[in-house]
């Protein structure tokens, strides 16, 4: 039968060169001389991913995060990996870090709204929760063409990829 993976797993590979890209700019623009202003990539594990911005202010530390969603960009990395939703954090005298964790797996949460709305398009396809994937599998590749295609339209704030097609 054939089926696919539904994941969000990024681009570990363009997303670290796109930190290093980011860091060297930060390094030769004059605005930021004598600053400690970087951006660190901390890579525990598969689920504990962080991007670690530090900056002298509020304003220094909003633009790392621009020169870091510019390089992003340019490496054709998806930016809704990140979650720009914390604080920064008060290092010692006027120094800033902001912790930006890099989405990866699926969450509960993601993975019955997949299936809600498989299920809801009427398209003869089931939707299997497997850890941090979600595997569809259908009779027809055609069916899971569609499924892929509303799965994009449907639930465009998720970065989705779609891994292991197998006919």
């Amino acid at each position: 039968m054939p089926s696919f993976d539904t994941v969000i797993e990024p681009d570990l590979v363009e997303m670290r060169n796109a930190v290093e890209q980011a860091n060297k700019e930060i390094g030769t623009r004059f605005d930021f001389k004598g600053s400690s202003a970087k951006v660190e990539l901390a890579d525990r594990s598969s689920k504990d991913r962080e991007l670690t911005l530090f900056g002298d202010s509020d304003f220094q530390l909003q633009q790392v995060r621009d020169v870091l969603l510019t390089r992003l960009a340019k490496r054709a990395v998806d930016v809704r990996f990140l979650d720009f939703d914390g604080t920064p954090q008060k290092l010692g005298g006027d120094k800033l870090k902001l912790a930006v964790p890099v989405k990866s797996g699926i969450d509960a949460d993601s993975a019955r709204k997949i299936t809600a709305a498989l299920k809801a398009s009427k398209i003869k396809v089931q939707g299997a929760i497997q850890g941090d994937a979600v595997r569809v599998s259908g009779a027809k590749r055609d069916d899971l063409q569609l499924a892929i295609a509303l799965l994009r339209r449907e639930l465009a704030d998720l970065p989705l990829s779609f891994d292991n097609m197998r006919a």
